[in-house]
């Protein structure tokens, strides 16, 4: 049956609210909240926001488990719970179907890698929930909806009314212990740095995204800390998601994949520039990016690896690049950002486009394989969420996946955040190291208020 012979959503109209995280608040008792979070003012693509909880079961990597195997039983979840159509003038991006995120480490689990670095996060790889409701709030029309998949009992959908119609809990505080501290001296750094510049010049890589991991002791509500996270870096990919024993606080600018109705886009970022003091200087170096012949070099790499990556699942001659070397202007940096779009093969779905193109060239190199291995040689702990990925996978077969940089993972009152940037044959190792502060100097700060 397709979707559009599929009993229709339910949709009860609710009162819009800017911050999703309000709602957020009184449903995280329901266990397992996902947050998928687009302020408003972002580019043209950050118009929804979509917030569940409650999730009817979830799926994570088991002992001894392939990949393949995970995504195939993800596949099933989201197939059992069934397509389902809009209400005549009525269509959103998402209704219900699986919610969560995948780290850069289910990487290990699709492609066989070395195992060196320190896994000292207690984090699934992967963990998907399957919801069959959301929140789904159009921040360019400021309007608000609860979307109910037709499976959902009636009883449910008035209890989950009767939650929303609450007073919402006082927000809980936040503080950090003492400031964020890199957990790799700088001569570390220039170590790996000159490491990689040795794989570059001996033919084995092109590019590595090379990073470093910062952490801070901490106590009280980690959504709080969010919720300042938020207001001080607007972006159109954040997320936030709890799990019984972490949260996860994603403030990414950058989308991995989508698919609607078949179409594929990913858009990769590589280059970037801190924002300048006066406007006067804010432009100047947003034109020094832009005519960076290096900064375009190295983003070309990643928009030919991705090319090829979603050429495994897209039909021969779809892939295009609409965009190529665009400027993309954040409150803490300048970015370089390209598009490259296909149309899915048939016989080929959004997980096989996932499977084939996880995780993103853009936060490994290339070519992939090699610099996955010399990234897990060079960086002494495993990324956890850092470079994998958060997002949806509707009941429709659509998907929306961000890169999941500037992230934060909080655990036994800690709170870890990584910065990183692509290394290549004519990279300078401060410059390199500072960037990588650059990036997310402005959520540690955030922090610190």
């Amino acid at each position: 049956m397709s979707s559009s012979e599929a009993p229709c959503y339910h949709l009860v109209s609710l009162p819009y609210q800017a911050d999703p995280v309000v709602r957020l608040r009184l449903l995280r008792g329901l266990g397992n909240p996902v947050l998928l979070d687009s302020a408003a003012g972002t580019p043209r693509f950050a118009r929804y926001s979509i917030l569940a909880a409650g999730p009817q079961k979830l799926i994570s990597p088991q002992s001894g488990e392939t990949g393949l195997r995970v995504l195939e039983r993800l596949r099933a979840a989201i197939h059992e719970l069934a397509p389902a159509s809009w209400p005549e003038g009525a269509e959103l991006p998402f209704g219900a179907g699986a919610l969560g995120y995948i780290s850069y480490d289910f990487g290990r689990i699709l492609e066989t890698l070395p195992s060196s670095a320190q896994a000292d996060i207690r984090l699934p790889s992967l963990q998907m929930g399957i919801y069959a409701w959301s929140i789904v709030s159009d921040h360019r029309l400021q309007l608000c909806w609860l979307v109910c998949h037709p499976s959902l009992p009636q009883d449910q959908q008035q209890a989950l009314l009767e939650r929303l119609r609450a007073p919402a809990p006082a927000p809980e505080p936040f503080d950090l212990a003492a400031p964020f501290q890199p957990e790799q001296s700088r001569n570390e750094y220039q170590n790996a740095f000159e490491r990689v510049q040795e794989y570059i010049h001996a033919g084995d890589c092109y590019q590595i995204n090379l990073s470093q991991r910062f952490k801070a002791d901490c106590q009280g509500d980690p959504l709080g800390a969010y919720q300042r996270l938020r207001k001080a870096c607007p972006v159109p990919f954040a997320a936030y998601l709890e799990g019984t024993d972490h949260s996860l606080l994603c403030l990414s600018p950058e989308r991995f994949l989508s698919v609607t109705a078949g179409v594929v886009e990913t858009r990769p970022i590589k280059g970037t520039r801190a924002r300048g003091r006066t406007e006067e200087e804010d432009l100047l170096l947003a034109q020094e990016l832009q005519e960076s012949v290096k900064d375009r070099a190295e983003n070309l790499m990643i928009v030919d690896l991705l090319r090829n990556d979603l050429s495994r699942a897209c039909q021969a001659g779809s892939v295009k690049v609409p965009e190529l070397f665009k400027l993309e202007s954040y409150p803490n940096v300048h970015h370089l950002v390209s598009s490259v779009s296909g149309r899915l093969a048939p016989g080929k779905d959004a997980l096989d486009l996932l499977a084939g193109a996880f995780p993103g060239g853009s936060i490994t190199g290339a070519p992939k394989i090699r610099a996955m291995q010399i990234i897990e040689e060079l960086e002494p702990v495993r990324r956890s969420l850092y470079c994998g990925s958060i997002g949806y996978l509707g009941c429709e077969g659509q998907m929306d996946l961000n890169i999941a940089i500037r992230s934060l993972v909080h655990q036994d009152d800690a709170l870890y955040c990584w910065g990183g940037g692509g290394i290549v044959a004519d990279s300078q190792a401060e410059a390199e190291y500072q960037e990588t502060l650059t990036k997310i100097r402005v959520l540690m700060n955030a922090l610190l208020s």
